[in-house]
């Protein structure tokens, strides 16, 4: 994996833990990381790709997803208990985009649902016609409606290395058939009301990874992370699909084409990092991002 130049701000108060790929994380000075039942979650203007963290940022960036899974998780308060304990109660270094949390003991899998066949699911229904243990019927083409949702699970790799999709029965054998259900029901849960909400908005939710975590104060399960943003789901506008073709997003997709295409000269399965973003690919990113976040939460950025 590619490594940015990294330089996390200092903050009074937190001391800093590590940094992700488009995250920085601190944990209350003087506690030591593993046992902070408070985080504070930094989101930067960072963009990975295929396990690479790329250069250059897209501008706002860390802004922008903040505000985003802010609106969501208001969306879904009802629905599944949250992390977020506060998104203004922060260092006026980070104000906007950084998030005060409870700190969480991960669960190693990756939450994903899916509601339009694309992406890696349909590499795998092309190779075996099913995705996620789920075996689907013949005929289906790139973008078609997957209707129910399905819940495909994937491994929560370590950093530089892939997530893999595996079955709904392989994630029970991981976690245990009690929490993998859970979290099946809960992610779907979270996918339908999602879906109908930027319906609304003549968007169309194609899927979603979620992250959830137990609560090291009390214990109880909670979505964590980010929720609903550009980096972590496929979006849509609705009144350009067309079943059969790949779909203009408003999300990161935009990147990991052109990253893939002959444009930018870079083989995925090569050891060599990705090239520089080119400033058109940040400018024309970043303008899906600003379209994502002002359709889904109706407000000017």
């Amino acid at each position: 994996m590619s490594t940015p130049l990294i330089t996390a701000p200092a903050l009074p108060g937190w001391d800093h833990v590590v940094s992700g790929k488009v995250r920085e994380l601190y944990v209350p000075a003087g506690v030591a990381p593993e046992a902070a039942e408070e985080v504070l979650v930094v989101a930067t203007d960072r963009i990975s790709a295929y396990d690479h963290s790329l250069q250059p940022g897209i501008p706002d960036k860390g802004r922008l997803l903040t505000g985003i899974s802010v609106f969501w998780f208001a969306q879904l308060e009802d629905l599944v208990p949250h992390h977020v304990l506060s998104a203004t109660d922060v260092p006026d270094a980070v104000a906007g985009r950084a998030l005060r949390c409870r700190g969480l003991d991960m669960v190693p899998l990756e939450c994903i649902a899916r509601g339009y066949l694309t992406g890696s699911g349909l590499a795998d229904y092309r190779a075996g016609g099913s995705v996620g243990g789920h075996v689907l019927p013949t005929g289906l083409v790139e973008a078609s409606r997957l209707d129910p949702a399905l819940f495909t699970p994937s491994t929560k790799a370590e950093a530089g290395a892939h997530d893999e999709n595996i079955t709904v029965a392989q994630a029970r054998d991981l976690l245990g058939e009690e929490l993998a259900d859970e979290l099946a029901e809960l992610t779907l849960a979270v996918y339908e009301r999602a879906r109908a909400v930027a319906a609304e908005r003549g968007i169309l939710l194609a899927d979603t990874k979620l992250e959830f975590g137990h609560s090291r104060t009390d214990g109880r399960l909670l979505l964590g992370d980010e929720v609903l943003t550009p980096d972590s789901s496929r979006f849509w506008s609705a009144d350009t699909y067309v079943e059969g073709r790949v779909q203009p997003s408003l999300d990161k997709q935009f990147v990991r084409d052109w990253l893939t295409s002959p444009a930018s000269g870079w083989h995925r399965g090569s050891n060599t990092p990705p090239p520089e973003l080119p400033a058109e690919v940040v400018a024309q990113t970043r303008a899906r991002y600003v379209e994502a976040y002002e359709r889904l939460t109706g407000t000017s950025f």
